[in-house]
């Protein structure tokens, strides 16, 4: 194992890749949401930057890629990160250990402030910023360690794969998000998009982001971050025209939310098969994700919970079928270091996918009961009829 300069370049970039989803995850939350909490939507977005990658640094870090103990949590000889030294490992072979480091804290960062879009309007910024530190402590870095670190759902025992992100990332914020959302109740008042071209440009950014996230995390410039790349280009196109066509056909117009939104579900979805799945796969995984994500969305009504931004329907639903059909489609023709799809790794796949959304459920409601119970969580109604940017900001986003 030695340290490649293409490959260490190449990782470079993605990691800038993956944090500048951050600002366009903010611009997209914030034209999605009322005029009176879009600072809130957007702050949230980005002070996870903060408070996540310090926590990473401290001991997260370690939790999820420290040598493995029994299978259930790394080892904390990376506290500080002591001892992450200078020679490639094995999870990284080819790039300095430290950047290693950083390309995946950019990971943990964006995925609690995923699940801020869920519940906007109604949780504290004190409150917040004591939930996402448990959540990603407690939640985030040891199922990475499951799935990424050598933990018992991925190589170190069950081998499920899961490429980017489809469980690790957005099934666990999406399944969280719905825990959130049903233990804060309903909002007082429901609020429109107030700004559709904010919600374009935020998703833009996303798309162009997620070339980072997913072909970055073939760790190397090579045939597999092309395959990636690709799969993640075809799979967000598929989204969009999958989603375009069931809201015209449904609702007798296509909308730029939905476009938009269309795009997000394919993304999340190709996340977890991007780097093992052939091409043609793609375009079935986007294209479904799409739909389903549609009808998913369309179905909160009728289940009575509020998921202000459909965190729940996007992220939950669309990494949940990524997880899955990787055990359909995935090729060793495609990376010879993954797994050949077939009803074995279906299975396996299928457990992964199911752990993704009882797992961070059950902690979610833990840590929010305990959050609420010391600093506070759901805002009062005067709060929340005034808007978050003026209650916990003393801020307006437009005069």
């Amino acid at each position: 194992m030695h340290v490649n300069a293409g490959d260490t370049a190449w990782m470079l970039m993605s990691t800038a890749l993956v944090l500048f989803m951050m600002p366009g995850l903010a611009l997209f939350y914030g034209g999605l949401v009322g005029k009176k909490n879009v600072l809130s939507a957007m702050t949230q977005s980005f002070v996870a930057i903060g408070v996540i990658s310090i926590l990473w640094i401290v001991v997260g870090y370690s939790i999820a890629f420290g040598p493995d103990h029994t299978g259930i949590i790394g080892g904390f000889q990376f506290f500080m990160l002591r001892g992450v030294g200078t020679t490639p490992t094995a999870f990284a072979p080819t790039i300095p250990p430290l950047l290693f480091m950083a390309f995946q804290m950019m990971f943990a960062v964006i995925t609690p402030a995923l699940i801020a879009g869920a519940f906007v309007g109604r949780m504290h910024f004190r409150g917040y910023l004591l939930f996402i530190g448990l959540w990603s402590l407690l939640v985030y870095s040891p199922f990475a360690h499951w799935v990424w670190g050598g933990g018992f759902l991925g190589a170190g025992g069950l081998h499920a794969v899961d490429f980017a992100g489809g469980s690790v990332v957005h099934e666990l914020a999406g399944a969280s998000a719905l825990a959130t959302v049903l233990y804060l109740g309903r909002r007082r008042q429901f609020e429109r998009p107030h700004n559709v071209p904010l919600v374009l440009l935020g998703a833009g950014i996303l798309w162009f982001g997620w070339f980072g996230f997913n072909a970055g995390s073939a760790g190397s410039a090579g045939t597999v971050a092309v395959a990636a790349l690709v799969n993640t280009q075809i799979g967000a196109c598929a989204g969009i025209l999958a989603w375009m066509t069931i809201e015209w056909t449904h609702r007798r117009k296509p909308s730029g939310v939905g476009l938009a939104s269309g795009a997000v579900a394919g993304l999340a979805a190709i996340t977890p098969a991007a780097g093992y799945v052939p091409t043609w796969a793609s375009l079935v995984i986007g294209g479904g994700a799409g739909l389903l994500c549609y009808l998913a969305v369309r179905l909160k009504d009728r289940l009575h919970y509020d998921d202000a931004l459909d965190v729940v329907g996007v992220h939950m639903v669309g990494g949940f079928i990524g997880v899955v059909l990787t055990g359909v489609f995935a090729s060793l023709a495609v990376n010879a270091l993954g797994v050949s799809g077939g009803m074995v790794q279906f299975g396996r796949q299928s457990v992964l996918a199911l752990a993704g959304l009882v797992f961070p459920f059950v902690m979610t409601w833990v840590i929010l009961w305990i959050t609420d119970k010391t600093v506070g969580l759901r805002v009062s109604d005067g709060h929340q009829d005034a808007g978050l940017d003026a209650s916990d900001h003393a801020e307006v986003a437009y005069e």
